[in-house]
């Protein structure tokens, strides 16, 4: 047995690369090339396999583990953010989409049962498939990315009552079933699921933080791995005891830990190890499917698969469209969830063995959930030009736009000068303080409700829509603007925004921050004027913490950050600008910036002319102007005398700037 469970294996991985390689030259996502690989050496195909339960099994292996990993990478805060799209937006998509499929098949004469149960089957989505792309893209903290997270939970926690509801569905007399829970059982059940929902809330905040601080303290690896595992596969069978799938436990399990310092050293770990088993879901998934059925009747299921993604497509996004999205942030989303998803697999087997679902509607089933799990990737490609011309329709306009005459209910005066914050983030709260601090008048302008109101309560002028939109930005004045900083999480969006925000406004100065150094040459050529990496910042923190560890004098390692960000972000630049200015130098000489110091009391600045300190033969920078409470000082000469409290306008090598910065302090 277990040799020729290693033989199948072997032909598995063999095949699964040979077809890997061919579909990655002509850019086709693995996931095809999995299926592909199930149908060929599946018993429809070339019956290579004759393991086929050992084969599932580890596909279920592949699903725990790649659902643990997604908790891993959350936490029970950050989906308690999605609370109400997951709870409101999902109950809208899967009952719209149940409502639709099962009235769909009672119109065509099916038997009340088995409408039922396809209403179930095609009203739910691949939670693993969706996932896995949307991290692939850096677009699941994007809104749309968390609208198909919210809605994919709840259809995984409603999976659970249809798997329960198809003994109901197999009794000949629908609707006269006899209670198959008596009082005591059903109180017993109630209990039961308390006490592992307790057991697991006390397990989060107390002990497994504890146990895990103890192994990693011993710095053994495989003891922290066999925790890890002990842990995902340990909360997924004990919440299989309340009729939860032990997918949906992983992902409990991930949740517990990614509350903890050390999510990341066991998403490390566990990746790949997930990464090898999911494939063996998916060619599992593709084993099943009978392909001479499924070409005998290509017309038919050429027809279905497009009404299935067509009206997935649509009812998905009248979910997030009913709680006030805008039209292209819905419309991603409801891309997003156009598949059948694993778990209909789960619940299409207990029809079969229930008898409801006949063989041959299996097999039409089948081959239209795979065909709809595999194009996945070309539908999400597809999703971003498509909603680009659908928000250009003049009558899909306000629904494109979102709420965008929508702010904080205040009157505002004709904004001037103002800066525009474009997502209401951490980074945007963050700024949004600071220029509340500085009394800079600004907009915001945020797509989530949960931070629009949070804004709001705070008294900021907020802006709900989305930035994409041309009538968004012209609500919030970016015409008029003089910065722009855009800090959302959707890597397609923040270049759109970046290239219409400099269309509107030849003038403005724009920041934007982004993830990757690799997304900050393509943002210049869109209109950006300073890109901030966070990956590159990150590094910067790093080696700023390690130095100052060595003890390395703080002038030092402010020359050097100088240095590094000059190099590191000057090189990406390849931006020409028309009209040549102050600005265009700094942009296009890497090793000369402008920044601004405070001339703090006790400076030696302080009561000096600049002619009698003489900055620029000493410490080789120049004061360009002086801010002086709210006058500005810019015919700057030798006799313009510094005070206490100035804000100073400093020109020259970020070097020499980070060398004479001490000389606006307090001296102690």
């Amino acid at each position: 047995m277990a040799f020729a469970l290693f033989t199948d294996i072997l032909i598995v991985f063999t095949i699964a690369l040979i077809v890997g390689l061919v579909f990655n030259r002509i850019k086709v996502p693995p996931l095809v090339a999995f299926i592909l690989t199930g149908i060929i050496v599946g018993p429809y195909g070339f019956s290579l396999i004759q393991s086929e339960e050992q084969v599932t099994a580890l596909a279920e292996i592949g699903i725990i583990l790649l659902l643990f990993t997604i908790g891993l990478e959350f936490s029970f805060k950050e989906l308690w953010k999605i609370r109400l799209i997951a709870m409101v937006g999902g109950a809208l998509q899967v009952g719209l989409s149940f409502a639709f499929f099962c009235g769909l098949a009672l119109l065509f004469g099916w038997p009340a049962g088995e409408a039922i149960l396809m209403g179930f089957l095609l009203s739910l989505s691949s939670t693993a498939i969706v996932l896995k792309i949307l991290h692939e893209r850096g677009e699941i903290d994007s809104p749309h990315g968390s609208i198909a997270l919210g809605i994919l939970i709840f259809q995984d926690l409603a999976a659970i009552p249809m798997i329960m509801a198809i003994p109901f569905l197999a009794s000949t007399t629908l609707f006269s079933i006899e209670p198959l829970l008596t009082g005591t059982d059903l109180v017993w059940l109630v209990f039961q699921d308390i006490a592992i929902v307790v057991t697991l809330i006390v397990s989060a905040k107390w002990f497994i933080p504890r146990i895990l601080y103890e192994i990693a303290k011993t710095k053994n690896q495989e003891m922290f791995l066999l925790f890890v595992i002990l842990i995902c596969f340990g909360v997924a069978w004990l919440v299989s005891f309340t009729g939860v799938s032990l997918a949906i436990g992983a992902l409990l399990a991930g949740l517990i830990i990614s509350g903890s310092e050390y999510s990341h050293q066991a998403v490390s770990i566990v990746l790949p190890f997930r990464d090898i088993f999911t494939s063996f879901f998916f060619i599992s998934v593709g084993m099943l499917l009978n392909i001479h059925f499924a070409l005998a009747n290509i017309w038919l299921v050429i027809f279905l698969i497009l009404v299935v993604v067509v009206a997935k497509t649509l009812l998905a996004t009248a979910a997030p469209l009913a709680l006030g999205y805008p039209l292209r942030t819905a419309a991603l989303s409801g891309l997003a969830l156009a598949q059948v998803g694993e778990f209909s697999f789960i619940i299409a087997q207990s029809g079969m063995v229930a008898g409801i679902l006949p063989v041959d509607t299996y097999q039409m089933f089948l081959a239209i959930a795979l065909v709809t799990m595999a194009a996945t990737p070309f539908v999400l490609d597809f999703g971003h030009p498509l909603t680009s011309r659908l928000c250009r329709i003049p009558a899909l306009a306000v629904i494109a736009q979102g709420s965008c005459g929508v702010d904080d209910g205040k009157h505002h005066p004709e904004r001037k000068d103002h800066l525009v914050i474009i997502g209401y983030g951490v980074t945007g709260q963050n700024l949004a303080r600071a220029a509340r601090h500085g009394n800079i008048p600004r907009a915001i302008i945020e797509l989530n409700p949960d931070l629009v109101t949070e804004a709001r309560l705070e008294g900021e002028p907020v802006i709900f829509g989305d930035a994409t939109s041309d009538g968004v930005l012209n609500h919030a004045g970016i015409q008029a603007a003089r910065i722009a900083v855009i800090a959302i999480n959707d890597p397609v969006a923040i270049r759109k925004i970046t290239a219409q925000v400099r269309r509107l406004n030849a003038g403005i100065t724009i920041i934007v921050r982004t993830r990757y150094v690799s997304e900050m040459e393509m943002l210049y050529i869109m209109g950006a004027d300073e890109v901030i990496a966070e990956e590159f910042e990150t590094s910067v923190e790093i080696f700023t913490v390690v130095l100052h560890k060595y003890f390395i004098p703080r002038d030092q390692i402010e020359t050097f950050i100088g240095e590094v960000r000059a190099g590191g972000y000057q090189m990406l630049r390849k931006r020409s600008e028309p009209v040549a200015g102050l600005p265009d130098l700094v942009k296009n000489i890497p090793d000369i910036t402008v920044t601004a110091f405070t001339v703090e009391k006790g400076s030696p600045l302080v009561g000096r002319t600049l002619g009698e300190f003489n900055l620029r033969k000493r410490h080789n920078i120049t004061i360009l102007a002086v801010q002086r409470g709210n006058e500005s000082i810019t015919g700057i000469s030798g006799e313009t005398r510094l005070e206490a409290d100035d804000v100073a306008i400093v020109y020259g090598k970020p070097s020499y700037i980070a060398l004479a910065a001490g000389l606006f302090r307090e001296q102690r």
